[in-house]
């Protein structure tokens, strides 16, 4: 196993994310699945120049984005634009895209639960196809059911990947899983060798070992069921606008407002908009929580 993180919970260039991550002993990131905004050549050099390395991508299903959509022309929109992060993964020398079928933040279905389930199933197989084709990993990810309304635990999506078949298999979030499962630990047992990425924050979402989550007993249930894949950092700190953010180490200094494309992503979401010096702190915490664990050490 080895440390990675997610680049989306920022608004920042690309190589701030890299560079802060290299800093701390991680090894990989798993980029935003946008593939417009991520050109294979200029990101192979920022990877290459920051001496790290793509693990994979995480679809952005937010918009249109939703394989459950009644309207078919936004499954087939979804569809395309899943093939096409798969793409960019491998282009980058990535190993794994990390789905969620629906639109995140979504909790109203569409249609009947059954047509639903026949037009997610289909819409993977057509996405682990490509990624099959191109050497890569297919996980689905659970969400907790304020996110989502389809798959919230491990079970589901044990059950989505049976039907979808192929090399489909399972991301787990440890945010979401301490939030749904009755035994996060049995959970991850149960998924077994299908466990194909894994995603990490406290069980308040932020930084591994701010919370309740015993991380000995997480990483210990992962070397178990034999996973050798990243931890892929995904904490998401709210911003404070009370006092206390003197106490909790927020501070004064907060970054820019979001654009309004960002805008309602981040309000759905909690928010990422705090100090450099705050998140950058996390980003640390996150490997002085993790590292140990895995046989190394934090610099930076």
């Amino acid at each position: 196993m080895h440390l990675s993180t997610h680049t989306w919970m920022r608004v920042e260039p690309l190589r701030q994310s890299l560079e802060r991550a290299a800093c701390f002993g991680y090894e990989s990131v798993e980029l935003t699945g946008e593939p417009d905004a991520h050109p294979t050549r200029e990101t192979a050099k920022l990877l290459a120049d920051t001496g790290l390395r793509c693990w994979g991508a995480g679809s952005v299903m937010r918009g249109e984005r939703n394989l459950a959509a009644a309207d078919a022309g936004r499954r087939t929109r979804t569809v395309d634009y899943l093939r096409a992060v798969a793409r960019m993964v491998a282009e980058l020398g990535g190993q794994v895209v990390t789905v969620v079928p629906t639109t995140v933040g979504q909790v109203v279905p569409e249609a009947a639960a059954d047509q639903e389930w026949a037009w997610v199933v289909e819409g993977l197989q057509a996405v682990e196809r490509e990624t099959s084709a191109l050497g890569l990993g297919l996980a689905i990810e659970p969400l907790n059911r304020f996110e989502t309304y389809l798959v919230n635990r491990a079970d589901q999506a044990l059950a989505l990947a049976d039907d979808v078949g192929g090399s489909c298999g399972i991301c787990l979030d440890t945010f979401h899983l301490y939030l749904e499962e009755a035994d996060p630990l049995a959970a991850v047992r149960a998924v077994g060798k299908r466990l194909l990425d894994v995603h990490v924050a406290d069980n308040n979402r932020l930084a591994p070992g701010m919370g309740n989550v015993d991380w000995p007993a997480f990483v210990g249930a992962l070397d178990e069921v034999g996973y050798r894949g990243a931890l892929a950092a995904e904490f998401l700190p709210p911003v404070d606008r009370t006092p206390c953010a003197r106490l909790n180490g927020q501070g004064e200094d907060r970054s820019q407002d979001p654009g309004a494309d960002e805008e309602d992503f981040i309000r759905r979401h909690g928010s990422g908009l705090v100090s450099e010096a705050y998140y950058s702190s996390l980003s640390r915490r996150t490997a002085q929580t993790l590292l140990p664990l895995l046989g190394t050490s934090a610099d930076g």
